[in-house]
C-alpha cells in the first residue's frame, strides 16, 4: 500500500520513512502541502500522514483540500499541538485519526494498520449521482448538500458524518459504529467528539428546517429519521 507522508522536518520523516517502509509499505514524502497536492492527484494513495505546521499552506488547508478531492482518502495528522481545539479544527479539516508528537513508532503502526483497514465506504458512494433523504440531497460529484434546495455549507468532516448517516437512514447507529466508519477504529468513544460534531451537524441541517431529522436515543446511540 502507499502512503504519502507531508513533514517538513528532514529527521522526523526520514524515521517515518524507514519506520514505515519495515513495515511493507510504500513510502512518498513531501516537505510542503503544495508538492503533496501535486502528488496525490498524480498518484492513487491509500493513506496520507500530515503534519500540521507546514511552511506556507498548513496541513489542515491541506486536508480540507485533499478532502475536496477525495473524499474516502483516509488522513492520519501528526502534530506537536494537543489542544481540544487543535484536534477538532484537525477533524473539521478532515482527518480521520489524530497522533500529537512525540509518539511511539509501534502505536503509529497499529494506526496506520487500522486506517487502511477501515471500509472506505465512501467510495462506493461516490459512484452514485445523488444520496438523498427527506428534504437532503447530496450532489456526490459536486460535494455539495442541499436541504429543501438550500445549499449548506459543511465541513469534510460533517459531510462525512452526514453521508453515514444518509447511507444508514432509518437505522439506530452507535457511537463506536460512527467512529468506525467516519473517523477510524482506533478512535476515542470516549471523548465527546462525536457529540459535538452531531451538534455541529444538527444546526445545519434541523435549525431551520422542519421536521427534525437527526435524533438522539439515549443510552443507545444516534438515528436519522424524518418520523419523531
Amino acid at each position: 500500500m502507499k502512503i504519502l507522508v507531508t513533514e517538513d522536518n528532514e529527521r522526523v520523516s526520514s524515521i517515518l520513512k524507514k519506520g514505515l517502509e519495515s513495515q511493507g509499505y510504500r513510502i512518498t514524502i513531501c516537505a510542503d502541502a503544495e508538492s503533496a497536492l501535486k502528488e496525490v492527484v498524480k498518484v492513487d494513495y491509500d493513506l496520507l500522514i500530515v503534519d500540521i505546521m507546514l511552511p506556507r499552506m498548513s496541513g489542515i488547508e491541506l486536508s480540507k483540500r485533499v478532502k475536496s478531492l477525495f473524499v474516502g482518502l483516509p488522513i492520519l495528522m501528526l502534530t506537536a499541538l494537543g489542544q481540544i481545539d487543535e484536534k477538532l479544527s484537525g477533524f473539521d479539516a478532515g482527518a480521520d485519526d489524530y497522533m500529537v508528537k512525540p509518539f511511539d513508532l509501534r502505536e503509529l503502526y497499529v494506526r496506520v494498520g487500522l486506517l487502511l483497514k477501515r471500509p472506505r465506504e465512501f467510495e462506493s458512494m461516490e459512484a452514485a449521482d445523488f444520496l438523498t433523504y427527506d428534504r437532503i440531497r447530496i450532489d456526490v460529484r459536486r460535494k455539495e448538500v442541499t436541504s429543501e434546495g438550500v445549499v449548506l455549507r459543511l465541513t469534510p468532516k460533517e459531510y462525512d458524518l452526514l453521508s453515514f448517516f444518509i447511507r444508514h437512514k432509518e437505522t439506530l447507529l452507535q457511537r463506536e459504529e460512527i467512529a468506525r466508519n467516519v473517523w477510524s477504529k482506533n478512535f476515542d468513544t470516549g471523548t465527546n467528539y462525536i457529540d459535538v460534531y452531531i451538534n455541529y451537524l444538527r444546526k445545519k441541517i434541523d435549525k431551520d428546517f422542519s421536521p427534525k431529522l437527526i435524533h438522539t436515543k439515549s443510552g443507545h446511540g444516534f438515528i436519522l429519521s424524518n418520523k419523531e
